[in-house]
């Protein structure tokens, strides 16, 4: 297994953590070196465009949803051919779940990982100052191994030097590189983050460009020395070795409108027993043959609420499926999708699948974002009564109904607990994404409703 590992690190949202991390896997790929992604964090967005440019699966590692010889043993299995990870952080540095601690943060899965740091610096209109700047970094968690420093955005060559003599007398470590501010690539933007990868086209050209970019002003060779660490130790046997007999089938939808999935749970459903079959509600393709499960995940289904509402064939399949209590669960985007309408911020609407009464409606604000803890409520057919799981919400509609919600489970942030979430037989649904190897148990339950739906 490979014991190089990097986590590129930001002092803050906006830096450029992304575009970097995205140009080094390019730039070491034109090596011929194997890549292996991670985010810190709850991500959908970033870790589709670490599998674009990689070739392989990324990854999230986020040390609240996820025990610590979990996010160890997340990195080992993923990383054993690999020739270097790259972590990519969240944030800046030291933010996480709350101001009084480094929980959640990029900062802490450096520690747990013993990750060497490259920190990013947005070092324009600054020179001696980024100095400063890098040493409160190092002096706030001595525990964080930052080994090196990239200068985004600098103005020209020769300020780029200004700044790497200033750290490197200041700091005592190396400056490695540099992106121009004018670096003329971009990625889209939209209201959730960056536009995932599935709906950019052929990206290839895109991530050659920014691989030279790249390589042209940072110092591959450098980076690849300094990620030397430790190998990854674990101390609990991996909940992913199961690997039991496939004796289900789950349809997974996965398109432009449905695809944010976190590769652990897709994982985790395989080890205990699932066979995944992918469908396009997009393309109007009906639930697979044989499904005895159904997995609608999150996306962007209001992007593409006129397209999917005039698939008519798909609709029909799960809104039978799902009334003759078909196993299933649907996060966010997918519990919008069986909602009655999805309305569009122009004020137009579009009809869904129908199943939940009520329509989601698109706000023009922020409505919901953190972690969740997830505890279900009684008749929860996979979070039973009691059972607790972890995960996030992060959504710009709101649900609005007339009719009497039979909540799911109770969720609690870092402002309050309510009820949540739509329960009705064996769907349930809501805005809560889970993570199911914060409970496994769920992923068991629903396995064995799976098989009793088999049986009849």
């Amino acid at each position: 297994m490979s014991s190089n590992r990097l986590v590129i690190a930001g002092t803050g949202s906006g830096v450029g953590k992304t575009t970097l991390t995205i140009g080094l896997m390019a730039a070491l790929r034109k090596k011929s070196l194997q890549v292996q992604g991670y985010k810190c964090g709850p991500d959908y967005i970033d870790p589709s465009y670490h599998t674009a440019v990689t070739g392989r699966p990324s990854r999230n590692l986020d040390s609240w949803m996820q025990e610590h010889d979990l996010v160890k043993d997340i990195i080992r299995r993923s990383s054993a051919d690999a020739d270097i990870s790259i972590i990519e952080g969240v944030m800046g540095l030291f933010d996480g779940k709350a101001p009084t601690s480094n929980v959640g943060s990029t900062a802490e899965i450096s520690v747990i990982t013993q990750s060497p740091v490259i920190l990013v610096v947005n070092c324009a209109s600054m020179a001696r100052s980024v100095a400063a700047i890098v040493k409160g970094f190092q002096s706030f968690a001595p525990k964080v191994n930052i080994v090196a420093v990239i200068a985004n955005k600098a103005g020209s060559e020769g300020h780029y030097q200004l700044v790497k003599t200033a750290v490197e007398q200041e700091c005592h470590i190396p400056v490695i590189g540099y992106l121009k501010a004018d670096t003329a690539v971009k990625i889209p933007e939209r209201h959730l983050g960056l536009i995932p990868s599935i709906e950019r086209g052929e990206l290839d050209p895109f991530f050659e460009k920014l691989g030279e970019l790249v390589a042209e002003t940072i110092d591959l060779d450098q980076l690849m020395a300094l990620s030397e660490a430790p190998p990854i130790v674990t101390t609990t046997p991996s909940i992913f070795a199961r690997r039991q007999k496939q004796t289900v089938k789950i349809a997974v939808a996965q398109d432009a409108a449905f695809n944010f999935y976190y590769q652990e749970n897709l994982d985790l459903l395989s080890a205990f027993g699932a066979e995944l079959s992918f469908f396009s509600p997009l393309n109007d393709e009906p639930l697979p043959n044989e499904a005895a499960g159904l997995y609608l995940g999150g996306g962007f289904p209001e992007e593409f609420a006129e397209i999917l509402s005039m698939r008519s064939d798909v609709k029909a399949s799960i809104r039978t499926a799902i009334k003759n209590g078909l196993p299933t669960i649907a996060e966010c985007g997918g519990f919008m999708y069986l909602t009655e309408a999805i309305e569009t911020k122009d004020g137009k609407s579009f009809d869904m699948v129908g199943t939940i009464p009520g329509k989601v409606v698109m706000q023009g604000h922020l409505v919901a974002l953190g972690y969740r803890e997830i505890t279900g409520r009684s008749g929860n057919p996979f979070l039973s009564q009691g059972m607790s799981a972890k995960g996030h919400e992060f959504h710009y509609s709101v649900y609005v109904s007339q009719a009497e919600t039979p909540y799911a489970y109770e969720t609690i942030s870092r402002r309050k607990s309510q009820p949540e979430g739509y329960m009705n037989g064996n769907l349930v649904a809501g805005y809560s994404h889970f993570y199911f190897a914060s409970c496994p148990k769920m992923v068991e339950n629903w396995i064995n409703k799976c098989k009793e739906w088999n049986s009849r």
